[in-house]
């Protein structure tokens, strides 16, 4: 399942997002990449641990929590925090699946699965030419370039890549959760279902039977797969 969330920043945070990006430090993308992913990862990050990091990422978490589309698709039990990074001309990410368990910073070891992949544009589409990410799953290939603010939520299973940039920069946050519900199978009829009831709520009611009956539904099934 793949999902475009509009408007996860307001424009005063993409605002101070940059100002403080544009002060950091800057170093080969690859510290972070595995063993396979660092023959093919040309980009820049900042440091996991530096300041701004854990500022940027404490603000987009924040923005996570308040935001329902988000919670709704990805049902996250942890979510690690947000890493940043920076596509110049020529720089792109060749197709690669990302790691399945992380180590979370600062925790003294401890891991998490990494079920739902997350990038959160900080850059505009204007401002670069190239640079999409490019999802694939059963249906195709699926190219993703949104404005600032917007992020796309996807499997942490699928095969993906960022086409080279071939003008101006490409800025952006990437993260991953663990999610309550390992399956994206059974996670995308969560959220579908989800949606039916905000559907069926808005359109009959809180108390009428149908939208009482989903929304039992709902966290039967929630008890049924969750893991925590």
């Amino acid at each position: 399942m793949l999902i475009v969330v509009p408007d996860v920043l307001t424009p005063d945070e993409i605002r101070h997002c940059r100002q403080i990006l544009e002060s950091s430090p800057w170093v080969d993308g690859r510290v972070t990449a595995g063993d396979q992913a660092v023959k093919i990862k040309n980009n820049l990050q900042i440091p996991v641990d530096s300041p701004q990091a854990r500022e940027l990422g404490g603000l987009i978490l924040a923005a996570l929590g308040r935001n329902p589309t988000y919670n709704s698709a990805a049902l996250p039990l942890r979510v690690l925090p947000p890493m940043f990074n920076r596509y110049d001309v020529g720089m792109t990410f060749g197709a690669h699946v990302d790691n399945a368990i992380r180590h979370i910073p600062g925790s003294g070891g401890m891991r998490m699965r990494a079920d739902v992949s997350t990038t959160l544009s900080l850059s505009d589409p204007d401002e670069y030419d190239g640079g999409e990410l490019v999802v694939e799953d059963t249906y195709g290939a699926h190219k993703v370039k949104l404005p600032a603010g917007h992020m796309v939520v996807y499997p942490s299973s699928s095969l993906h890549h960022v086409v080279p940039i071939t003008r101006g920069s490409r800025w952006g946050s990437f993260f991953w959760a663990q999610s309550m519900i390992k399956d994206d199978g059974l996670r995308t009829m969560m959220y579908e279902l989800d949606r039916a009831i905000i559907d069926a709520r808005a359109a009959l009611g809180d108390e009428h039977p149908s939208s009482l009956s989903l929304v039992n539904h709902y966290h039967n099934l929630m008890r049924r797969w969750a893991e925590l």
